[in-house]
């Protein structure tokens, strides 16, 4: 496994474009974020303690020179005007402590011996004790008073508002991670949509050719893929409903003069030929005329009474197709191209099984489903797929010598996605097969 494999498998990446941009965009951004306030509270600390030693040096320079000037009587009186917050003056030896110093210590020593001169001697000494650091510089003034430096360092406090101004700037990075992650899957998503309705059989609206550059030109790539597919597939079905009307014209001559031959079984065998190839012909600019099978005008009709009205017909030219079951609703679909979808099924179950049964029931999502069954020998599981194919023909029960043409079952599935709808073929688990048409 190569290192980015490991690292996708530690990190355990969600499986989404859309979040595995906003994670490393978000990610980055933030770290950036935390960096940069990181290098910015770095610099007002180093800034804030060279201020605070700077102030210092000064302050305590000037402050021993007032003491050391002062009568010894007046000195209590002005220390209370010399204390800062981080230090104050104490005249007196202070508290005992111990020289070991940490680094902040030495440079605060460091910066009081500089400010005292070589005229004071002093000490400083790290106080034991206590939650903060303290500190003590011990000086002794030219009258041989001792002085007491007592200091307790600590930078400037952050203010109550800066994590909250942090959180705040993190919660517009998330949104401008976002806004931009939006941004950028939203002309995937139009794509995906696009090519999953891709039908060019079917009038759909084209892509939008709009946004920035890249998309634009993208869509305008897509939209003449489309063009080429529909054209190709266009010509396509013309060529084949062309040869197959003009083979119509020969063919009908041909069996003209097969009538007015002798009488024999060499004129049936050809008559019967004759038959067969104009059925295949005929079904031929059937399957071309299906691929327009949306050109119809879509009509509000009563399922219920319109697929009745198909098992009559049947009924009344004695052929055995029962309708067990049905459901009044009202839907919007094409009434010729949907009739030829159920002939030809009813057709291919009366072929191959003797006989038919039409259903109609409501399925989820108020669509509705109209099941054709039959209680034949079905379909192989791994073929009811290609048998929607056109020209496919099964090779065992369903073979040449009980008829057909391949088209039946491939006209009905075309014809039923020019409609918006679907035809799904399963085997039936007591026998038989179930072809069922999908509308709404």
């Amino acid at each position: 496994m190569n290192v980015v494999g490991r690292l996708r498998g530690l990190l355990h990446l969600p499986r989404t474009l859309r979040w595995r941009l906003f994670l490393i965009l978000f990610a980055g951004l933030a770290a950036a974020h935390i960096l940069s306030f990181g290098v910015l509270f770095l610099e007002r600390t180093m800034s804030t303690k060279a201020t605070m030693l700077t102030t210092l040096e000064n302050d305590v320079a000037t402050s021993v020179a007032l003491l050391d000037r002062l009568p010894a009587e007046e000195r209590p009186r002005w220390l209370p005007m010399l204390d800062r917050q981080t230090y104050r003056y104490q005249l007196g030896p202070g508290l005992p402590g111990v020289p070991e110093l940490s680094p902040r210590a030495d440079e605060i020593a460091q910066t009081i011996n500089a400010a005292a001169g070589s005229r004071f001697p002093v000490t400083v000494q790290s106080v034991p004790g206590g939650d903060r650091e303290h500190l003590q510089a011990h000086i002794t003034l030219s009258d041989g008073s001792p002085l007491t430096i007592d200091v307790t360092p600590q930078l400037m406090p952050l203010a109550s508002w800066l994590p909250y101004v942090l959180v705040a700037q993190l919660l517009l990075l998330l949104f401008c991670a976002w806004l931009a992650v939006r941004l950028a899957i939203r002309p995937l998503l139009r794509f995906a949509n696009a090519a999953e309705a891709l039908d060019p059989s079917r009038k759909v609206g084209r892509l939008e050719e709009g946004g920035p550059t890249e998309v634009a030109y993208a869509a305008t790539a897509f939209n003449a893929m489309r063009d080429r597919i529909a054209h190709y597939l266009e010509e396509r079905v013309q060529i084949l409903a062309a040869i197959s009307h003009d083979l119509q014209t020969p063919i009908t001559r041909m069996k003209l003069r097969a009538e007015m031959a002798d009488e024999g079984p060499e004129k049936e065998k050809l008559i019967n030929d004759l038959s067969q190839i104009e059925t295949l012909v005929r079904e031929g600019v059937a399957y071309a005329r299906s691929a327009h099978g949306d050109a119809e005008k879509p009509t509000r009709i009563d399922i219920g009474s319109f697929v009745e009205s198909i098992v009559f017909d049947y009924q009344d030219t004695g052929k055995p197709v029962a309708c067990a079951k049905l459901t009044d609703a009202v839907v919007t679909t094409r009434p010729h191209a949907l009739r030829r979808i159920l002939t030809n099924l009813v057709d291919n179950a009366l072929k191959f099984a003797g006989e038919a049964e039409v259903n109609v029931e409501r399925i989820h999502g108020g669509r509705v489903c109209i099941a054709v069954l039959d209680k034949g020998p079905g379909i192989p599981a791994d073929q009811l797929d290609a048998v929607l194919q056109p020209f496919y023909r099964l090779e065992q029960s369903r073979n040449r010598d009980t008829g057909g043409t391949g088209l039946g079952l491939a006209i009905a599935h075309q014809l039923a996605s020019a409609i918006g709808g679907s035809l799904t073929l399963r085997n039936r688990p007591e026998g038989g097969l179930s072809a069922e048409v999908r509308l709404g």
